[in-house]
């Protein structure tokens, strides 16, 4: 699983906070390792130069072999806490994603009655 961080312009995007990003995504998205192939991670402070309550967003995008991306964006007080809650929810839509597939390739096929 490849991971690529993008910051904007009011963000430093120094090596720790890469490093910090990409173990808090392989970590949270360890289980489904063999399903994605890379997931885009953008930080943002919204505020830039103002400050602000909230104003650190994180959007993850994951790409699922053979399955539609799924995006996710989380806001918080820190990059740290905008970076964890968009893994969380990241996990929780793969899941999601993986389990209504492999919940509809198990079902069985209902034969026709005449």
């Amino acid at each position: 699983m490849k991971i690529q961080v993008n910051t904007d312009v009011h963000i430093e995007g120094r090596e720790a906070l890469v490093t910090h990003v990409s173990d808090t995504v392989q970590h949270a998205l360890q289980r489904f390792k063999d399903h994605v192939t890379r997931v885009e991670v953008h930080l943002s402070d919204q505020n830039g130069d103002k400050g602000g309550h909230q104003d650190k967003r994180c959007v993850m995008e994951a790409r699922p072999e053979g399955r539609q991306p799924i995006a996710v964006t989380d806001d918080a007080p820190s990059l740290h806490q905008a970076v964890r809650g968009a893994a969380d929810k990241l996990a929780r839509a793969i899941d999601s994603q993986l389990g209504r597939a492999a919940s509809s390739e198990r079902s069985p096929v209902k034969p026709d009655v005449e």
